[in-house]
């Protein structure tokens, strides 16, 4: 059975700034204006974010993942900062091509940072151009480069010309997520999903210990428009096997390899933020009863 105070009591004790304050609003209800506050640390001069923000590459510089990551996380706690977004969609606008961003570039290669940061990362694409704008999207926040982004993402849409790759197809579903379009959106989803489900990296049915997405990460929370593509039996499943992931400290594992103890802690208070998120939404916790 899920702890859901020894989870807290995980981030409390090993979490960085971020999650705490996340956890505090979406479960405490702080004011979303502290998930913000802690974002701000991993700001550059050009707007950007950077400094590890996503754990896996601890480069102090600029890239679009570490800006996904910021607009996520606001996005996840209702908070909205007009400077700080328009100042980081002049940077994404700074560094895209033809409406379309990179996860990172070359810097990395000077600091850690986990072995799947190769230079495959450096090719503009809809990973993560179409997680950013769709995120914009959420937030309600317009910029002349959410508008050239959501072009980009729309012509590789409908164009067929997708990544066959687990990741880039999560983007986009998560792009059509938030686009206000919605019959188009419908319209493309499932066809995106299917391509996505044949990918070797997603999990139809779960696989303990192994790295790869679910349909968790397509529908995080009971109230995304794409619940309605998986059976209930399949969500089930995945709920089952998210709730069993608990380990005795109360956290969640990573099932991959990130590049320093200190990471891998950073990823785990991300991902059991993550999973208190989903198995709350989903009904299998109800935080105040197990904080008695």
């Amino acid at each position: 059975m899920t702890d859901f105070l020894a989870a807290a009591r995980f981030l409390q004790r090993e979490a960085r700034p971020l999650e705490r304050r996340l956890f505090a609003t979406c479960f405490d209800g702080a004011s979303p204006d502290g998930v913000v506050d802690a974002l701000r640390a991993y700001r550059n001069a050009d707007g950007g974010f950077g400094h590890g923000l996503e754990p896996d590459k601890r480069c102090p510089a600029s890239l679009p993942i570490d800006v996904e990551i910021a607009f996520q996380s606001m996005a996840i706690a209702g908070a909205h900062d007009a400077r700080l977004l328009n100042h980081a969609c002049d940077y994404l606008a700074g560094v895209s091509v033809g409406g379309a961003v990179p996860l990172a570039f070359p810097v990395i290669e000077d600091h850690p940072r986990a072995a799947h940061w190769t230079d495959w990362t450096y090719q503009p694409g809809v990973n993560p151009t179409a997680g950013l704008a769709g995120h914009l999207y959420a937030l309600g926040f317009d910029h002349p480069w959410r508008a050239a982004a959501a072009r980009f993402c729309w012509d590789a849409v409908e164009t067929g010309t997708l990544p066959d790759e687990v990741h880039g197809l999560s983007e986009v579903m998560a792009f059509l997520a938030h686009v206000p379009d919605r019959e188009r959106a419908e319209k493309h989803a499932p066809a995106v999903l299917e391509q996505m489900i044949g990918t070797s990296m997603f999990q139809v049915t779960p696989t303990p210990g192994e790295y790869g997405l679910t349909p968790l990460h397509v529908a995080p929370t009971a109230d995304s428009p794409w619940r309605k593509l998986f059976d209930d039996a399949q969500i089930d499943a995945h709920l089952d096997q998210l709730a069993a992931a608990q380990l005795p400290d109360g956290g969640w594992p990573v099932t991959w390899e990130p590049p320093s103890e200190a990471s891998r802690l950073e990823w785990r208070g991300f991902v059991t933020f993550q999973a208190l998120r989903t198995l709350t939404s989903y009904g299998r916790l109800v935080h105040d009863e197990s904080r008695e």
